[in-house]
């Protein structure tokens, strides 16, 4: 049921992509942006790895770099019956973490410099399993091909936007011009807001299967509350200079503490993650 689901909202999202096309060039122009569409998605599939971990200057680490990291990443990747991700560490004190790559066998698991600092091993384990979980699900998939159309929609709506300041007044006189403006302007206000809300209902759904499954493969349920407290903590007094486009990867909001962005997170509210871990056995 929640594939389909995850199937009817990108659905909804490329649909939303084709209807701004046709606005702007009738039925060549949703012809264009399906191919648009596609094109973005093979974009996301290949390369969006490598563009959000450049990104975040994430530095790659061997066994031998970060030898206690490397090996709980290895053990429960064991544990899962999963390939070894790679590890990558992000420079700063904010902790956080997110998973990358197209499927298991091209997979990375990134952490911040803070978060090795503040998280005991339970609870380390639980956040890395968590993002394993993410991996074996292909969330990271997901989330990149409905960041990558969410993108396209709001560029396109800003176009509609100016199109319909600049180019919408020669053509008031044409027949029906005037409600193809009054179109654009509606797709410009509108559209955003529907490819965030559509955004933000996929990435949530994906969030409370991680934290389960990441409870089940670390065995610890508490041990991943405990690290949601205090990364929520965390992110409240020190935000993580994040792209917006780029925060539903990670474990917590890393825009948290910004009012505006609350209103559209990608994450649902971190005390229902916690309360539903709290109510687990450990395993």
């Amino acid at each position: 049921m929640n594939t389909i689901k995850i199937g009817l909202l990108l659905g909804a999202l490329t649909g939303l992509l084709m209807l701004i096309g046709g606005l702007f060039g009738g039925q060549q122009g949703v012809v264009i942006a399906f191919i648009f569409a596609m094109v973005m998605n093979f974009g996301s599939y290949w390369f969006s790895d490598k563009i959000v971990l450049r990104m975040y200057n994430a530095q790659a680490v061997s066994e031998h770099e970060a030898p206690e990291l490397y090996a709980t990443v290895k053990n429960l990747a064991l544990k899962a019956s999963m390939p070894m991700p790679r590890v990558y560490i992000i420079p700063g004190d904010t902790p956080n973490a997110f998973a990358t790559g197209r499927n298991e066998q091209h997979a990375v698991v990134a952490v911040t410099e803070g978060i090795l600092r503040i998280l005991g091993k339970d609870e380390l384990e639980g956040v890395i399993a968590h993002e394993l979980t993410h991996i074996r699900n292909r969330d990271i998939l997901i989330g990149s091909i409905a960041a990558t159309l969410a993108g396209a929609i709001v560029m396109l709506a800003h176009m509609a936007q100016w199109a319909a300041m600049f180019g919408g007044a020669g053509r008031d006189d044409d027949e029906g011009g005037g409600s193809n403006i009054v179109g654009l302007i509606l797709m410009a206000v509108l559209a955003p807001i529907a490819a965030t809300l559509i955004q933000m209902a996929i990435s949530r759904s994906r969030e409370y299967l991680a934290d389960a499954g990441g409870a089940k493969i670390s065995g610890k349920p508490y041990g991943l509350a405990s690290a949601l407290e205090k990364l929520s903590r965390a992110s409240q007094t020190m935000p993580m200079e994040a792209n917006p486009s780029t925060a539903h990867m990670f474990i917590v909001n890393p825009l948290t503490g910004r009012s505006l962005m609350n209103l559209f997170s990608t994450h649902p509210p971190i005390e229902e993650r916690i309360a539903r871990l709290r109510s687990m056995r450990p395993i």
